[in-house]
């Protein structure tokens, strides 16, 4: 049985820092209602998608230009049995420059293949971050992907 965290990673011609900025700017890419300040270490904001999925997020590490890591402290996803699944995992963005470009390795620490709601939530974070981040981050407009 495999335990392996959700990954994705892309590369973009921006620099760490507009990159680092397009990611804490989050009402811009990831689609939804999104309430509270997403910017600074201890900040927290929530995010929902009309009954679908609420979830709570807190900075709990920032590094400037290089890492963003949230912890999410409540989750309801009401399309699973387990609707907490969520909870007590951590999103978290590595920035890194490689010739010439900036990398976002992109990590759900926690959400496993044994999740019920591995296989919808995997493929919104693809599109979430393959499509509209990249999209935020190379023209400044988030993609509707859902």
């Amino acid at each position: 049985m495999t335990t392996s965290d959700f990954k994705t990673t892309i590369m973009v011609d921006q620099s760490p820092k507009e990159v680092f900025s397009a990611i804490n700017n989050v009402d811009g890419w990831w689609q939804g209602e999104i309430k509270g300040s997403s910017h600074k270490l201890n900040d927290e904001f929530t995010y929902r998608m009309e009954d679908f999925h609420f979830s709570k997020q807190k900075l709990v590490e920032i590094i400037p230009d290089k890492k963003v890591i949230w912890l999410v402290t409540e989750s309801k996803l009401n399309f699973v049995k387990d609707k907490s699944e969520w909870t007590g995992t951590k999103i978290i963005f590595e920035i890194s420059e490689i010739n010439n470009k900036t990398q976002v390795s992109f990590t759900h620490l926690g959400l496993i293949p044994r999740f019920e709601c591995y296989g919808d939530c995997s493929n919104g974070w693809s599109q979430l971050i393959q499509k509209s981040l990249f999209s935020f981050i190379t023209t400044g407009k988030g993609k509707k992907v859902f």
